[in-house]
């Protein structure tokens, strides 16, 4: 069958980052979905792989990249019992598996959700892995729910992530939500998810938010902490709460401990990789997703759609992603 693989140590202006290949079908396991993928997204944790892939070139293997996914059931293993062949599905995938960036993939039915009936399979692309990542930072990590009131600040707030997150505590929390961007077209894009404010992360956002919320923040969610944790911990009440999915080059600790602020990471994968109880906790998540978008309460986070499977395609959204300012997702459509 068709892929793309990365062949080579290559920087992502070189064509030769992403090779097409053609490899054989993935074996299914005995709880494992074949699915004819029809459309995947491009995520920063894509081209983090593809730097990382030179220890499996040197190996001889050929890893194939891709996480998000959209498509069909078209054969189950023997123990699957929440799926049939036919059935249209969105997931996210594992770094433990050849990814999705092929036209067959395999992946584990607890990992798994029903598509959303409304929307296309290019608009369910677009939201697994950050739909997961924003609905188990806000309610597993940052423990909001219902009853939750207070102010939720978001950094990033056009990414991914924080598009999801956005609409999930507008929906689901009582919290008030302050989103950062600075370009004109990012401000729109979070006022469009749901945003009640925006701010502009070039200037001061202690200055900007205590503006906005004199009492300061109950809950934090970053996707960009370097050079930020300092006036984070100015703007944080005492006890609250921060969650971040980056790797900040700096972290002020101490500013935090002083305010008994509870600091969390969330990485989406960390169910799949080290096999929880609860792994298939992430199938529940999605159908509940796919709910939402029906209902009308998620709208999907499309921000680019490109045509074609094939590394010329990938790899220009692989460089998209590298130069940063995305608003929104990245999909591309087999």
């Amino acid at each position: 069958m068709p892929a793309v693989a990365v062949t080579g140590e290559f920087p992502v202006d070189d064509p030769r980052c992403l090779t097409d290949v053609t490899v054989p079908l993935p074996v299914v396991g005995p709880r494992d979905l074949l699915v004819e993928v029809q459309a995947v997204s491009v995520n920063p944790i894509d081209v983090k792989m593809r730097r990382r892939a030179a220890d499996a070139i040197t190996r001889g293997d050929q890893p194939i990249l891709g996480y998000d996914a959209a498509g069909v059931v078209r054969a189950v293993g023997e123990d699957v019992s929440r799926f049939e062949v036919g059935d249209r599905v969105f997931y996210a995938g594992s770094q433990l598996r050849d990814g999705t960036n092929a036209k067959f993939h395999a992946v584990d039915e607890r990992i798994v959700g029903h598509r959303p009936t409304t929307c296309s399979a290019t608009e369910a692309a677009s939201l697994p892995l950050t739909a997961l990542t924003a609905w188990e930072a806000l309610f597993e990590r940052l423990g909001a729910n219902i009853y939750s009131n207070g102010s939720l600040l978001i950094l990033g707030g056009a990414g991914g992530v924080p598009s999801v997150m956005i609409q999930l505590a507008r929906a689901l929390t009582g919290l008030t939500v302050i989103a950062t961007a600075s370009r004109e077209e990012s401000r729109d894009w979070v006022v469009e998810m749901g945003a009640h404010e925006v701010v502009d992360h070039r200037r001061s956002l202690s200055e900007q938010v205590l503006d906005l919320e004199p009492d300061g923040i109950d809950y934090v969610f970053t996707t960009h902490t370097t050079g930020h944790s300092g006036e984070l911990a100015e703007l944080m009440n005492p006890q609250s709460q921060l969650c971040l999915i980056d790797d900040p080059e700096d972290f002020d600790i101490i500013a935090f401990k002083k305010k008994s602020i509870s600091l969390h990471w969330e990485s989406m994968f960390t169910r799949v990789i080290f096999d929880t109880e609860d792994v298939e906790e992430q199938g529940v998540i999605l159908d509940r997703i796919a709910e939402m978008v029906d209902d009308g309460r998620i709208i999907p986070t499309v921000g680019e759609t490109m045509l074609g499977l094939k590394a010329s395609t990938l790899a220009e959204a692989h460089r998209e992603v590298e130069r940063g300012h995305v608003t929104g997702k990245i999909v591309v459509k087999s």
